[in-house]
């Protein structure tokens, strides 16, 4: 019987001037961007804490955490690849993720192919074992009001 695990991540991050804004590895154009310490990729941060809660490893900040100056800036997409090596030196490879990307604006469909190709490439998955939506929050919350844009994600890993 082959074993299976599974995790859950959620990220969240402020919007603000001055940023870009990048999810799934895309730099998608908008007037604000993402704050955070490394580029803010909420989609591929909730996918990384999903890949180690599926496994007990704990989370993105214990591996990256946000006080150590060599993440600064850091590009999400070479976070994702240290964490998918992790994943497979514990014996286990990705079977497939689905995600949901919470925000009001900008329009997120016409990113969501490249999105998932890009994700693909870096964890060695064809596109369809990745599953990416994008929702509004119907103005309500930090999300609705552009406050912010989060992240859910699920990830099954196999056992290699």
């Amino acid at each position: 019987m082959t074993k299976l695990r599974i995790g859950n991540g959620y990220d969240i991050h402020r919007l603000v001037s001055d940023r870009p804004l990048i999810l799934g590895g895309v730099q998608i154009p908008h007037e604000l961007g993402l704050l955070g310490h490394s580029d803010a990729d909420v989609l591929t941060h909730a996918i990384m804490d999903a890949m180690l809660g599926a496994l007990s490893l704990g989370d993105i900040g214990h591996y990256f955490p946000p006080s150590d100056p060599q993440w600064a800036g850091a590009d999400s997409l070479v976070l994702l690849t240290k964490v998918h090596q992790l994943i497979q030196d514990q014996g286990w490879q990705v079977g497939n993720i689905d995600s949901v990307v919470v925000a009001e604006r900008p329009k997120l469909k016409p990113h969501i192919h490249k999105m998932r190709d890009k994700l693909a490439t870096v964890l060695a998955l064809q596109p369809n074992q990745i599953g990416i939506k994008a929702t509004t929050n119907e103005k309500l919350g930090p999300e609705g009001r552009e406050e912010g844009i989060c992240a859910y994600a699920v990830v099954l890993l196999l056992e290699a």
